[in-house]
């Protein structure tokens, strides 16, 4: 690495992208990881909760060009045979695939997190592991509970990053004041990135509701409006809901000073974390 680099750019952006295509028909889209070994000293905070879908249609070839693109930035080669079949699905639905990254437009995905809250009228849920957000997400959190939209956050009670989890945790106090619901997954690192809104619109991929994600990895996400989908999405989130505990504002407040104050330091260093 040349030291021009070292002193002028960011050496920790990472491709978090999580992209499946197969045969140009169809495509996988969520948080699961193809893992290896490497993953083994992972193996106490699981089981690891996940989600995919699988898609076919138009929406393919988007996330085929997404896949021809991080292909070409990693190996120079180009990929100009790749067969692209922007097919119809009958009965198909309107669907997006997003793809962020730091080369892109900046703050790209904590604006399209803040529509979607901010598009909320009656129910919002959201399954994330790493939850460190902007300003411009906590807010439309909170504004979205303070008007009466039945907002529930969903967390794994012992995350793989303690950092992390403190980090999140700051945040508990404004968010369940606001009147949001949250509730910490017991059983296993819960790593399904999921929001459902209003029973009609989804958004799944790779993307965590923290800073790295919103700034400095390379992400994927397919945002849908479909009400089957979204259904089935929805319905899997009150399984990840039974196996949590709630807390509450009363429970955050009697936390120890120290504990607060640690929380609030850690959340400080929430662009790098």
């Amino acid at each position: 690495m040349r030291r021009s680099t070292v002193l002028t750019s960011r050496i920790d952006l990472r491709n978090h992208r999580k992209i499946t295509v197969i045969d140009a028909r169809i495509t996988c889209c969520g948080s699961r990881y193809s893992a290896d070994p490497a993953f083994l000293p992972k193996r106490r905070y699981g089981p690891r909760v996940d989600i995919m879908l699988r898609l076919t249609g138009p929406v393919v070839a988007q996330n085929q060009l997404l896949f021809a693109s991080d292909w070409m930035q990693a190996t120079g080669e180009g990929l100009d045979g790749i067969v692209l079949r922007a097919e119809p699905a009958e009965g198909g639905f309107a669907a997006q695939a997003v793809g962020t990254g730091p080369t892109g437009r900046r703050w790209a995905t904590p604006q399209l997190f803040s529509v979607l809250v901010g598009c909320a009228q009656a129910r919002l849920t959201i399954s994330t592991p790493y939850f460190v957000p902007d300003a411009t997400v906590l807010d439309a959190l909170c504004a979205a509970a303070h008007r009466g939209v039945a907002v529930t956050l969903i967390y794994p009670r012992i995350n793989d990053s303690r950092i992390v989890a403190a980090a999140s945790r700051s945040y508990y106090c404004r968010l369940l004041d606001a009147g949001c619901v949250v509730h910490e997954f017991e059983p296993g690192l819960l790593h399904a990135k999921t929001l459902t809104m209003d029973g009609r619109v989804s958004l799944i991929g790779s993307s965590n509701l923290d800073l790295r994600s919103f700034d400095l990895n390379y992400e994927n996400n397919i945002l849908l409006q479909d009400q089957s989908i979204t259904c089935a999405i929805h319905e899997r989130q009150p399984s990840y809901v039974e196996r949590s505990v709630e807390i509450t504002l009363p429970e955050v407040l009697a936390w120890p000073w120290y504990r607060r104050i640690r929380n609030n330091v850690i959340a400080t260093l929430g662009p790098v974390l």
